[in-house]
Order: C-alpha cells, then structure tokens, then sequence
C-alpha cells in the first residue's frame, strides 16, 4: 500500500476538518473524518459527528464496511481531524480500513474540553489499541502543519460550550 504524499496528507485532512466545520455548523461536535482509496487521492466516503455515541470515525467505518470488501478496505486510509477514541479506533480495526491519519492528537483535545461531560476523553491512544491487535495499521499523526487549524476549531467551539 503506497503511503500517502505530504501534499495529499495535509489536502484530506483539511476537507475533514471542512467536514467537522459543517457537523459544529449543524449542532453537532466538531469531528470529521473522510475514507480516501488506495489511490491515496479519491475520497470515499465523509463523515461528521453525529452524537456522542455515533462518532465521525465509527459511523464512516461502519458504513464503509457495509459498502466495501475487506479486502479493498484494507488499501484505504482513513483520514480524521483528532486522534480516534478507542471506540472509533476499534471500529476501524474491525472493518479491516489499512491507515489511519489524524491531524490532533486526543491528549490535545481533553486540554480544550476539560471535564466537559459531553466529551469524557479515555486516555488510550490509538496506537496503543492497535498494537494490541493481529493487524498492522500503520498511524501517522498528529500533523503539525493542519494541528493549528484544527485546534482553533475546538478551541472556538469547547469555550463556548457550557456544561
């Protein structure tokens, strides 16, 4: 599976930072996650947070798994601006999708949220979670070059966010 250049690397996190943009815009938490093809360059699938339960990552990956073979999956990466929570990170692993590239690493986002009950970060990063599996996903992340742009999202939206 060709890795993907820096130039695409820092493209599609920005479109699923465009996505988390729409899913704050629309009541939602400010995640987003795009499926990019073994192509490194066709987007697949995009996904923002739904709820606290259904998550950009999880969601993408449960309808890619629905779409795709394992196979063909396991040539794809998954793109998404904040490191995923174990759930999320889980859900991907399961249905077999090859990389994974996040732009803000999850220690970063609990210093925007807090103890904000709306988001009660685990501390298990996901590498982590994925060591502990059969299959090897290679993570690239946090990405210092799209990290400014996507911590000011959750900066903006956590301050204001009242528990």
């Amino acid at each position: 599976m060709p890795a993907p250049k820096p130039e695409q690397i820092l493209r599609h996190l920005r479109h699923a930072n465009e996505v988390a943009k729409a899913a704050a815009a629309g009541g939602h938490h400010p995640f987003g996650a795009i499926l990019v093809g073994p192509d490194q360059e066709t987007v697949l699938l995009e996904q923002g947070n739904v709820n606290t339960v259904n998550h950009a990552e999880a969601v993408l990956a449960r309808t890619a798994d629905a779409k795709f073979s394992p196979d063909y999956l396991a040539g794809c990466t998954l793109y998404t601006t904040v490191e995923p929570c174990a759930m999320c990170a889980a859900t991907q692993y399961w249905a077999n999708i090859g990389r994974l590239v996040y732009g803000m690493d999850e220690g970063r986002l609990r210093a925007f949220t807090g103890d904000h009950p709306e988001n009660p970060t685990l501390d298990l990063p996901c590498r982590e979670l994925f060591a502990r599996g059969q299959k090897d996903i290679p993570v690239m992340g946090p990405v210092p070059e799209v990290e400014a742009e996507i911590a000011a999202l959750h900066r903006d939206f956590w301050s204001d966010r009242k528990p």
